[in-house]
């Protein structure tokens, strides 16, 4: 057994027990833990530590975690909502950076742990880096494409800027407005730098581009970004991610005028436009007021020009082509001619049709004499007496037409099918029909004879074998009307012409 170990317990026993003046009493481990929080909690209640940032990540809630480390070691931190809404920049891996804060212990985890208060770029060349890869990972999704560029407007009705309103650039963009061609200017007042200074840019310019056409205020044709000169710490809003996709987004063609000439952010590369200053963005907007109305007075001088000159060449063109025609008398001089001679025509045409007239007057006035007239009242009246209707003339057509009628009916009479029975014959019939032979008969069964006086239904044997007993015989007249006689029939034919 060691002596350390004889130093806290010589007896070796196995369940502990408390000693005479013994002053370390057992320790439980949240105890241990709550010691070793307030200890490194008041030794290190305010540090400011140097490192890099890995492994960051942002919770659901808006807290911020990350981890901070250097060439041989590493420390844990977290940055609360409140804070992380402080920051100027969107921290990234491998950005050096200074928090400035408390250490902390976390005992479920039995890890300490920076609580960063505040979080600033470890000078310019990490402020550049992160610039850099920034860039870089917008340019890789398309942002900064020059396919991407929309033309600017020739002449806008309505401009937008979005600036902060009590800045000398709002003013200087108006004052430049108002010298080359007074227009329309929408203000979308915002912050330009500091905390919230993005978030309000990104805004402004997604609110621009969102405002309805033929809305209660007139959307802009054309947007300006605009801000002073400054460091490149007073410029970092205008290099946040927010509002460079606001800024590429934007259905609007938009200009970017952020800083001075050698002042350079993200926002210039996702515009449609860079402009320098503010007042060359101005510049770049309208079009000089006077200049367009010279360039309009010239264009209308040019055009009265052309039109006058376009007037002479055809007045020339149309000399020359009267030159070449003929004139009225030569063209009318056949025509003339013509009407001469038809004239002449018509006077002696006229004439002689008059005189051909006149003759057959004559002519037809000598024809009407009262004794040529009597003649021909008399031959007419002669052919009117040949004409006339006299009784013997009817008498021997009717006599004709009787005979022709008497020789019809006794053609008809000799083909009357009931006058062999007057001479003893029968016709016999089978279900209507004539029977002219013995199998037809046979195969009927029962036949019926037509006699001159009457009917008289009868049964046939098969193959000729003779009925045991003849059925009884049904004698009826004859149904077909007689003839009347042919001198009635005459003597009522007459009748109808007497």
């Amino acid at each position: 057994m060691s002596p350390e170990y004889d130093a806290y317990d010589s007896s070796g026993r196995l369940l502990a027990e408390e000693r005479a003046g013994d002053n370390a009493p057992p320790l439980s481990v949240s105890e241990l833990s709550g010691l070793l929080k307030r200890t490194v909690e008041d030794r290190f209640g305010h540090v400011r530590l140097r490192g890099e940032i890995s492994g960051f990540k942002r919770a659901a809630s808006g807290h911020l975690y990350l981890a901070l480390k250097d060439e041989n070691a590493v420390l844990d931190g977290v940055m609360w909502k409140g804070g992380a809404q402080r920051l100027a920049f969107t921290p990234q891996d491998g950005v050096e950076v200074i928090a400035t804060g408390k250490l902390t212990t976390y005992p479920g985890r039995s890890k300490y742990q920076i609580v960063i208060e505040r979080m600033e770029l470890a000078g310019e060349g990490a402020l550049m880096a992160l610039l850099e890869k920034l860039k870089a990972k917008l340019a890789g999704e398309g942002l900064f494409a020059m396919e991407r560029k929309k033309p600017l407007p020739f002449l806008p009705r309505t401009i937008g800027v979005v600036t902060s309103p009590t800045g000398a650039v709002i003013r200087d963009i108006l004052h430049r407005l108002g010298d080359r061609c007074p227009t329309q200017v929408l203000l979308w007042p915002v912050l330009v730098q500091g905390q919230g200074a993005a978030e309000q840019v990104a805004r402004a310019v997604r609110g621009f581009s969102a405002m309805p056409p033929g809305g209660p205020l007139p959307r802009p044709d054309l947007v300006i970004v605009a801000r002073g000169g400054g460091s490149i710490e007073d410029l970092w809003s205008f290099n946040e991610e927010i509002v460079v996709r606001a800024v590429a987004d934007c259905t609007i063609p938009i200009i970017s005028a952020v800083g001075h000439e050698t002042d350079t952010t993200l926002c210039d590369y996702a515009a449609d436009r860079r402009a320098p200053t503010p007042t060359a963005a101005a510049e770049m907007a309208v079009p000089v007021r006077a200049e367009l109305l010279a360039g309009l007075s010239e264009m209308g001088l040019r055009a009265g020009r052309a039109v006058r000159r376009g007037a002479g060449q055809a007045r020339e063109r149309l000399e020359m082509q009267a030159r070449l025609m003929p004139t009225p008398d030569m063209l009318l001089s056949p025509q003339r001619q013509r009407l001469d001679h038809l004239s002449d025509g018509l006077v002696s045409g006229l004439r002689h049709r008059l005189a051909d007239a006149r003759a057959h007057l004559g002519q037809a006035g000598g024809a009407l004499r009262p004794a040529l007239l009597r003649q021909h009242v008399a031959r007419a009246g002669e052919r009117l007496d040949r004409l006339r209707l006299r009784p013997d003339y009817l008498t021997r057509a009717l006599a004709d037409r009787a005979t022709a009628f008497d020789r019809v009916s006794r053609h008809f009479a000799s083909l009357d099918p009931d006058l062999p029975l007057q001479r003893g014959y029968a016709r016999v019939m089978a279900q209507g029909r004539l029977v002219q032979s013995v199998a037809a008969a046979q195969a009927a069964g029962a036949v019926t004879l037509h006699f001159k006086d009457g009917v008289v239904d009868a049964a046939v044997g098969q193959d000729g074998a003779p009925l045991e007993k003849a059925p009884p015989v049904a004698i009826s007249s004859p149904s077909r009307p007689t003839r009347r006689p042919r001198e009635a029939d005459e003597k009522q034919q007459q009748d109808l012409f007497s």
